[in-house]
């Protein structure tokens, strides 16, 4: 490991909210779509705080959605940089949804993206290694490199699609 690796908890945000009912869909559950919102804020967070440098999402890997949010239900948000590239890094995001009333708390949605940190010019740039500490920082370090071959494979078939895709108006 490099002089500047950094600890994985030392990326590591948390975020909790109330549901309210203008966060909610016809099933008085939280909206995916808010939710994913969420995931977005805590990770870049994250992220931006792992490099100390501006970050953008590069994809967001993967949201699974586990157990729906209910407005009876918190919802906690724990991010923290997982693994890095040369100038990106990969973010785990995991959901906690807890009962208030009954103190309840179950896993409610997992969550990978890829940030890449820029510079001024908008440059990528190094980040730092990255050091897992906890039995579960260290299994998300060591799976990584397969979640990076995927997430490559997967960007290429995008683009392949979108050289076939067209920008015609449909109207």
């Amino acid at each position: 490991m490099s002089q500047d690796a950094k600890y994985c908890n030392e990326s590591r945000v948390v975020k909790t909210s109330h549901v309210f009912p203008p966060d909610t869909n016809v099933h008085n559950t939280l909206f995916g779509g808010r939710l994913m919102a969420y995931i977005d804020d805590c990770a870049s967070l994250s992220a931006t705080r792992h490099a100390r440098y501006p970050c953008v999402t590069a994809s967001t890997d993967s949201v699974d959605f586990l157990s729906p949010i209910s407005m009876s239900d918190s919802v906690c948000l724990e991010s923290y940089v997982t693994w890095t590239g040369r100038s990106s890094m990969e973010v785990f995001v995991k959901v906690i949804a807890e009962n208030l009333m009954t103190g309840e708390r179950r896993i409610a949605a997992t969550s990978f993206l890829t940030f890449v940190a820029l510079d001024k010019e908008k440059h990528p740039v190094v980040v730092p290694q990255v050091i897992p500490q906890t039995d579960e920082e260290k299994k998300l370090h060591e799976t990584a490199p397969a979640r990076a071959v995927l997430r490559k494979e997967r960007r290429e078939e995008s683009r392949k699609l979108a050289e076939f895709l067209t920008t015609n108006k449909p109207w």
